[in-house]
């Protein structure tokens, strides 16, 4: 392949909204509810998409809604094609996606497909005896002589990934909960089966899936035990004293990649996949793998910089290599979801103000290449929620505590109005409390505020949506001294120069001869100015400059 076909397979083509579209992370649980229960529900959702709109959202992203017995709060399914009466009904997901799309945002919905609940239908039949039609549905194998389980892997929740089943008397694995059985996709009736669920939400109008863990689809047919890994002095989790390379990121699932992705072309759907191997070239490997070639995934989403460093080098470990080594393939980036502490509370320093870091953070991530994930909250700048252990519903923070204090602290309900009760979320007792730090920072309270966080966000996505180089152009790294970060973004005859400064202290750095005439764009304010040819930063601070 030559360098401009490269090139220009870099760039986004018609119906490739996906590669610089900005995605709002909904927890359906957390977000409106309607019925007064205290849990967030799908017509609260429909209710809400008037706000996801004005940002500037291209789609949203709705973590598990589906029939679940909410051991890990909807992440465990026991029914693949129906509505949890939690969140409401098929027809109310039906008018969802109507509404989405009358306002010009494509739906995206979670797709748990490693593992089921151990209440599905298929799990109860595969686990009733060894030769039944779904006997080989599920992970199942026999003891070691002593009894013990057939190797050493272990679950990301804690303890063996084997459980004892005492009806088949065998082993089963489970890589997350005891009641989250990992499917056998060794077994082709399975990978069927799976399809069939995902054409069955296609066939209701959504525009692409979200597929949790999707590296720990398919294991070892061997079952060999993994390497031991030396790991970091303040790790809690036994997990991470493991190399997973038995128990996940196995070769064969770029083959059922390709046949799910047969299936989403023929709808002109996408799929993102999580990918869950920290940060580093290893992800960068995976994300490789699973995206390029046009026949895999259209994008992975991975976890690095999902941590708490928050420095030009982090920032350029992550992306450097993605800018030159992912010629076909696409990263989506986030620095908050569901599963880790809020990225505000990670990269604030002691004595400086939540919002600056809020407003840096927004300006560095739309100029990232590759598409953008929001979580619910953060264009308000909401910082992690101080959960008491009593409160917890998270099993995984329960499991932990207290070195690990769990998710829930970043699952807090929504705040909307300051005036209403629990900010607005619900008439009812919410289930995870409403903290009082959070409502002040209330949609109603940031409404026509130009200084605000939540303008903030509207200005940089608009900033993005209307720059060809922002959304999908080529990146230049940049060497910039001290705390800065600098890389040029290009597209067509736009390019666009962004500047940060991520340290305590303002820095200077004279633009090169031939960024010459670079003329500041109007974006979030944070003092940066470009004077003389000096680009002269404040502290946190961030610019942009056309250049010519």
């Amino acid at each position: 392949m030559d360098r401009e076909t490269a090139m220009t397979k870099t760039h986004a083509k018609a119906g490739d909204w996906w590669r610089g579209a900005v995605i709002y992370e909904i927890y359906p649980r957390s977000y409106q509810d309607t019925s007064g229960d205290g849990s967030g529900d799908l017509r609260g959702i429909t209710s809400r998409l008037g706000h996801i709109a004005s940002l500037g959202a291209d789609a949203i992203w709705i973590a598990p809604f589906f029939r679940s017995p909410m051991a890990d709060m909807g992440y465990d399914v026991s029914d693949y094609r129906d509505v949890d009466p939690m969140f409401g009904t098929l027809a109310d997901f039906d008018a969802l996606v109507a509404e989405a799309h009358r306002l010009g945002v494509k739906v995206i919905i979670d797709q748990v497909l490693s593992h089921s609940s151990d209440r599905h239908e298929w799990f109860r039949e595969s686990r009733s005896s060894r030769d039944n039609s779904k006997s080989d549905w599920y992970v199942w194998a026999d003891p070691r002589p002593d009894g013990s389980p057939p190797n050493n892997w272990l679950s990301v929740f804690g303890g063996p990934s084997w459980e004892w089943d005492s009806v088949r008397r065998q082993y089963y694995l489970h890589n997350f909960l005891v009641s989250q059985p990992d499917l056998n996709f060794h077994n082709e009736d399975v990978q069927d089966a799976l399809l069939d669920a995902v054409r069955f939400w296609l066939d209701r109008g959504v525009d692409g899936f979200r597929l949790d863990t999707s590296n720990f689809y398919f294991h070892d047919r061997r079952l060999r035990s993994n390497p031991p890994l030396k790991p970091a002095a303040t790790e809690t989790n036994p997990y991470n004293f493991q190399e997973h390379v038995y128990d996940k990121n196995r070769q064969e699932t770029l083959g059922f990649m390709r046949r799910l992705r047969a299936l989403l072309d023929r709808y002109g759907a996408i799929a993102m996949g999580e990918v869950g191997e920290g940060d580093g070239l290893r992800s960068l490997e995976l994300v490789r793998a699973y995206t390029s070639g046009g026949d895999r995934l259209h994008m992975c989403y991975t976890f690095d910089m999902l941590g708490p460093k928050f420095s030009p080098e982090q920032i350029r470990k992550c992306a450097e290599p993605f800018a030159t080594g992912l010629a076909e393939g696409w990263l989506c980036w986030a620095f908050s979801n569901h599963d880790v502490v809020r990225h505000v509370t990670r990269w604030t320093p002691p004595g400086v103000e939540t919002d600056r870091i809020a407003k840096l953070s927004i300006a560095l991530l739309v100029a990232l290449r590759g598409a953008v994930c929001l979580y619910e909250g953060e264009e308000l700048g909401l910082p992690e929620a101080e959960i008491a252990f009593e409160d917890l519903r998270d099993p995984y923070g329960i499991r932990f505590w207290p070195g690990f204090k769990g998710r829930d602290g970043c699952r807090t309900p929504m705040v909307w109005d300051v005036s209403e009760p629990n900010a607005g979320f619900s008439t009812g007792k919410p289930w995870l409390p409403v903290p009082a730090a959070h409502i002040v920072r209330a949609v109603s309270a940031q409404e026509g505020d130009e200084q605000s966080v939540l303008s903030a966000y509207r200005t940089m996505i608009a900033l993005r949506r209307g720059s060809p180089a922002l959304r999908d152009g080529d990146v230049e790294q940049l060497a910039a001294p001290g705390h800065l970060l600098a890389f040029v973004r290009a597209a067509g005859g736009e390019r666009v120069l962004c500047l940060y400064n991520l340290g305590a202290a303002s820095e200077s750095w004279p633009l090169p001869t031939a960024f010459a005439g670079a003329a500041a764009i109007a974006a979030v304010d944070l003092g940066a100015r470009i004077s003389g040819g000096i680009a002269r930063m404040p502290a946190f601070s961030a610019l942009f400059a056309r250049l010519p």
